[in-house]
């Protein structure tokens, strides 16, 4: 359906079986729209230094991207870290605003998706663990900022995914009943989230999450990549 309540994309082929039946699609931003990974490991290991604390493998900062902060502290530092997790905080922040913007690019496909989907009449929206504005001034940045209905960031949520709290305020703000909304996102903590809130899930596997932790869970499809939630045409 559209803004008015009517049918959207079931005429559409380009768009897949899997979303094409729902009113609004949410999606996770990294590793699911985007790659800011670099800026993460700069910024991760950034913060450590200034704890104190050996730089973290990348490997290991990207498989903690989609967490919270205060939990990627424990995992990569170890849970006798979280009692710093204000400090962590604050310089993270730090170093992001000087290089995560600069540092972050869309995946294939996904700027085609976006247009796709919101050409097609569906309501596009973005629901991460970074802070909404950093995700705001990507897509500012790239011509995007009218194509996305609304971003939900971690400044905007009382707790953060695996909470769906971010779910759900999207589905509210938008008008649209949480079942006629589908989440696309690349990790565990994502499908949790729409368990919770339930709302339809289509996992992809761009990110460092595999199809056999989806398994777990009611997904509607599991995709190599954003850029298979419609096609070209």
């Amino acid at each position: 359906m559209d803004r008015d309540g009517k049918s959207v994309g079931d005429g559409d082929h380009r768009v897949h079986p899997a979303v094409a039946s729902a009113r609004a699609v949410l999606f996770d931003f990294d590793f699911t729209l985007a790659d800011s990974s670099e800026g993460v490991v700069v910024c991760m290991n950034h913060a450590l230094g200034r704890l104190g604390h050996p730089p973290a493998p990348a490997d290991a900062i990207r498989r903690t991207i989609g967490l919270d902060l205060p939990t990627a502290l424990g995992i990569l530092a170890g849970e006798e870290w979280r009692s710093r997790e204000d400090e962590f905080f604050e310089h993270f922040v730090r170093k992001a605003d000087e290089v995560m913007v600069d540092s972050t690019s869309f995946l294939p496909g996904a700027v085609r998706v976006l247009r796709t989907l919101r050409g097609g009449g569906y309501r596009v929206g973005v629901v991460t663990t970074k802070y909404r504005h950093r995700v705001e001034d990507v897509l500012e940045r790239d011509g995007l900022r009218g194509v996305v209905d609304l971003v939900v960031g971690i400044d905007d949520v009382p707790r953060p995914k695996p909470a769906p709290d971010g779910l759900l305020r999207a589905a509210g703000m938008l008008g649209i009943p949480v079942g006629e909304c589908v989440f696309v996102g690349d990790s565990e903590v994502d499908a949790m989230a729409a368990e919770g809130a339930g709302m339809g899930f289509v996992g992809v596997v761009s990110g460092t999450t595999g199809a056999q932790v989806f398994a777990r869970y009611p997904v509607r499809a599991v995709l190599g990549g954003v850029g298979e939630v419609a096609s070209e045409m």
